[in-house]
């Protein structure tokens, strides 16, 4: 329920134009893909917070889902992934967490 919410809020910022991209995927495959990164992932911080927050739906941060489900649909690869996400939360601390992303992806 939490993630159909998520999900709800992803298409209407990208449909009011500030996801600057191409929509998000929805469906079984992305939110399994979501729920497997919060489940290996959710403590490793993203920036200032652990991804654990970035995918609660009580997060008002969208842009990490968006890019996540992304990356897990294949429209965004690791390089640009990564890149995307150093720029938008530029901690340098966010490798730890991108390594994790990125082994869900096998």
């Amino acid at each position: 329920m939490k993630r159909r919410i998520l999900c709800s809020a992803i298409v209407v910022f990208g449909l009011s134009g500030c996801g600057g991209g191409v929509l998000a995927p929805e469906g079984a495959a992305s939110n399994a893909f979501l729920d497997q990164v919060a489940a290996n992932c959710g403590k490793l911080k993203i920036g200032n917070q652990p991804i654990e927050f970035l995918l609660d739906v009580n997060s008002s941060d969208v842009y990490f889902v968006d890019e996540t489900s992304k990356l897990s649909a294949g429209q965004v690869d690791q390089s640009t992934y990564a890149t995307d996400i150093n720029a938008f939360y530029p901690t340098d601390t966010n490798q730890a967490a991108l390594n994790c992303i990125f082994d869900q992806l096998d």
